[in-house]
């Protein structure tokens, strides 16, 4: 029977653009938002001016984070009103969490507002918005709501490369001074280990090879696992690494307080967990570590590396530093640098410090300079630059294996990651993108290695 013009018209699909800000778990995130909106027949785009939903999933962790916000906003009101299209935008992440009604206030643009803990939700919002009319604002903290949804069978992975994140903690009980993380991502919650291994497994059969377990504070991550026995974060290291067809694993951010026993021996007796550890410290000073409530010291940081090099002689640390908090001394910002020179990083993260609205520490009276703030970050850079450069300069000539993620520039170069998260550029011959390889590293550059590939 021939169909009617009105039965023969095509709608072509809503499609949705993500800007991602900040942290891992804010990539994942998003990943996850475009598999809830999939549901409802949305597809991602890279172009944001072809898009009918703009979403910006923002992080509260640096500094002026909520005013670039309101900048990228300004930005899109310009483009809707230009396009005369209905274009929905939406404010999601720790930014909305904490700024909740102000976003609408300041940019009435946006027609939806929600915290991280909400985004399951998102379908039901944009048909509250379109029924309403209103901004809507959705920013409770019913974490353990968001994972029964998000682990429905239904929900499928959308496709994925080679390398995926998998969230399995979130929120943080430990209150540093300087940190809103308690205030926009609630209260410490650790997902069931069967509904972790299950989505590990999806993304596995999705073509994923390395997972990277993330949470605020991961390794505090803890619940019941299978049999009903309770189970630490490297009890989960164990059973995910028996699932067939994942090659590598990894983890962060962690808490030096919460590596057991039992995740430290994981790191000498899991082949796939990879040497590569991210284990912050913020400072060197246990004066400042008492002021930024990090309830442990210098002393016990340092411990706690030897114990997992013991395990793991070969593994790379990493670290975040925090300079110029307040009440910092010159002596105190010396104890950090030696920190760092007995330790040794092959990466390192390292910030001024900058106020947090809402923060104990935003309100301290000692606040230090900005330019001693500037000279101390500079020192304490050069000294983990050269520390890196070190640790690259030492793999040279190494046959390490390497993950093959994605093309090169030039026709047949491919790029992969070492064991200790460093880019390798090679050619690739018949391999292909998903294949793991020996590489003897030839040459180290500012930022990547090159090698070639040499037999098993």
């Amino acid at each position: 029977m021939p169909q009617t013009p009105q039965e023969s018209i095509h709608t072509a699909p809503s499609k949705v653009f993500i800007k991602t800000y900040g942290c891992q778990m804010n990539v994942y995130d998003s990943e996850r938002m475009g598999e809830v909106l999939s549901e409802r027949g949305y597809q991602t785009t890279q172009a944001v001016d072809e898009a009918d939903l703009v979403i910006l999933n923002t992080c509260h962790i640096r500094e002026k984070a909520a005013e670039k916000v309101y900048s990228e906003l300004g930005r899109l009101r310009r483009l809707k009103s230009r396009n005369g299209r209905d274009m929905k935008i939406a404010v999601a992440g720790c930014v909305a969490q904490a700024e909740g009604e102000e976003i609408v206030r300041r940019a009435p643009v946006v027609d939806l507002v929600f915290g991280p803990q909400t985004y399951h939700r998102l379908p039901d919002l944009l048909d509250l918005h379109n029924e309403t009319g209103a901004a809507v604002i959705e920013t409770e903290l019913p974490v353990d709501e968001k994972f029964e949804v998000l682990d429905a069978p239904s929900v499928q992975p959308v496709k994925r490369g080679v390398a995926a994140f998998l969230t399995v903690q979130e929120g943080c009980d430990k209150f540093c001074t300087f940190c809103v993380v308690p205030y926009t991502r609630g209260a410490e919650f650790s997902r069931p280990a069967d509904r972790i291994l299950g989505e590990a497994r999806k993304l596995v059969d999705a073509g994923v090879r390395e997972i990277t377990l993330l949470g605020q504070n991961v390794n505090a991550w803890h619940g019941s696992g299978l049999a009903g026995h309770n189970w630490s974060l490297g009890h989960l290291l164990d059973a995910l690494s028996e699932i067939e067809g994942l090659e590598r694993l990894r983890y962060t951010t962690s808490h030096p307080r919460d590596m057991d026993d039992a995740l430290i021996a994981a790191h000498g007796s899991n082949p796939k967990l990879m040497p590569y550890l991210h284990l912050p410290v913020q400072s060197g000073s246990d004066g400042i570590l008492k002021s930024m409530n990090r309830r442990h010291s210098a002393a016990h940081y340092i411990e706690l590396v030897a114990r997992i090099r013991e395990v793991r002689p070969d593994i790379a640390m990493s670290s975040d530093f925090i300079v110029g908090f307040p009440g910092e001394t010159d002596a105190d910002f010396a104890a950090t640098m030696k920190l760092v020179e007995q330790v040794t990083y092959a990466q390192a993260f390292s910030f001024k410090y900058s106020p947090r609205p809402g923060t104990p520490a935003s309100t301290d009276a000692t606040q230090v300079p900005e330019a001693v703030k500037a000279a101390r970050l500079a020192e304490l850079q050069s000294l983990l630059g050269k520390q890196q450069a070190s640790f690259n300069e030492a793999c040279k000539g190494r046959v390490l294996d390497i993950l093959l993620e994605k093309p090169g520039r030039r026709a047949g170069q491919l790029i992969g990651r070492s064991p200790y998260l460093q880019s390798v550029y090679m050619d690739a011959g018949e391999r292909t993108v998903g294949d793991t390889v020996k590489v003897a590293i030839e040459s180290v550059g500012p930022n990547s290695l090159t090698g070639h590939m040499v037999e098993a």
